[in-house]
């Protein structure tokens, strides 16, 4: 196992080739370049963290870049018991401040990135944020193929080839443009998501473009759990603010996307909005084919090369440019909805 690691910090811990970082103050850049093969990061026990191949930052400050370049090949990450992390060539920050640019870029083959126990998160070639704060580009460019991402437990989340914020405000461009190829994400609880290739934003601030250029290919992304929520190519955003254009620009291809349980959700090539704020355009221009896309259960929502807005605000044009080609979206349940091809305003 090669791996070359540059950093500035009081604090740091390795595991499987990763960095992390707790109560620290750092000045200077963060650089984690990794290659794992043919390898396993296990850790067991109530909040329990395996970090292979990432970035890790608590409760930290950082002046400089945070830079993630990992090669992770024929391996397993694997985190067991409540509130257990694993992360897999991914950056992931809570309660922290970077001035600067936080960059992700991550080969992931044929492996394998688990977390389970309630509140398990399970990152793959992925950007989380909470309760975090970026003055700079936050940009992930993953590429995962023929690999398994999944979290099972209560309020589980599963992010491959994705940005997720939460809690988190960004003054910069958000982006992610990651490939993801005959691979599985999963999330299985109550409150459950399964991001792939998508962004999700919850109760986060955005000063600048909001940009997703995924592209899925034979890939499955499932949500299960009463609540669960499934994004594919997606941008999602709740309870959020932008002042900027927000683009989804996505490539779906014989893939399947699908959200099961009471209130789920299932996005494809879709931008879905609920009690958020734009200043600036909101443009869907997604491409799907041979794919499929299902929601079930009460009140459950699929869209599919479409945008969805619920009791928002924006300022400015919303534009719809989707081609679905050979392709099904359903939503199953009573007083559910199924959008294609369509703008839906409420």
């Amino acid at each position: 196992m090669k791996k070359t690691i540059i950093a500035v910090a009081v604090t740091m811990m390795m595991f499987g080739g990763s960095s992390a970082f707790a109560a620290s103050d750092v000045k200077g850049k963060i650089s984690n370049r990794s290659n794992v093969k043919g390898s396993a990061n296990v850790a067991i026990g109530k909040g329990s963290t395996a970090n292979m191949g990432s970035v890790q930052i608590k409760n930290s400050k950082v002046r400089g870049k945070v830079s993630n370049k990992s090669n992770v090949k024929g391996s397993a990450n694997v985190a067991i018991g409540k509130g257990s992390t694993a992360n897999m060539g991914s950056i992931q920050m809570k309660n922290s401040n970077v001035k600067g640019r936080v960059s992700n870029r991550s080969n992931v083959k044929g492996s394998a990135n688990v977390a389970i126990g309630r509140g398990a998160t399970a990152n793959m070639g992925s950007v989380q944020m909470q309760n975090s704060k970026v003055r700079g580009k936050v940009s992930n460019r993953s590429n995962v193929k023929g690999s398994a991402n999944v979290a099972i437990g209560k309020g589980s989340t599963a992010n491959m080839g994705s940005v997720q914020m939460k809690n988190s405000n960004v003054k910069g461009r958000v982006s992610n443009r990651s490939n993801v190829k005959g691979s599985a994400n999963v999330a299985i609880g109550k409150g459950s998501t399964a991001n792939m290739g998508s962004i999700q934003m919850k109760n986060s601030k955005v000063r600048g473009k909001v940009s997703n250029r995924s592209n899925v290919k034979g890939s499955a992304n499932v949500a299960i759990g009463r609540g669960s929520t499934a994004n594919m190519g997606s941008v999602q955003m709740q309870g959020s603010n932008v002042k900027g254009r927000v683009s989804n620009k996505s490539n779906v291809k014989g893939s399947a996307n699908v959200a099961i349980g009471r209130g789920s959700t299932a996005n494809m090539g879709s931008v879905q909005m609920k009690n958020s704020r734009v200043r600036g355009k909101v443009s869907n221009r997604s491409n799907v084919k041979g794919s499929a896309n299902v929601a079930i259960g009460k009140g459950a929502t699929a869209n599919m090369g479409s945008v969805q807005i619920k009791n928002s605000k924006v300022k400015g044009v919303i534009t719809n440019k989707s081609n679905v080609k050979g392709s099904a979206n359903v939503a199953i349940g009573k007083g559910s909805t199924a959008n294609m091809g369509s703008v839906a305003i409420e």
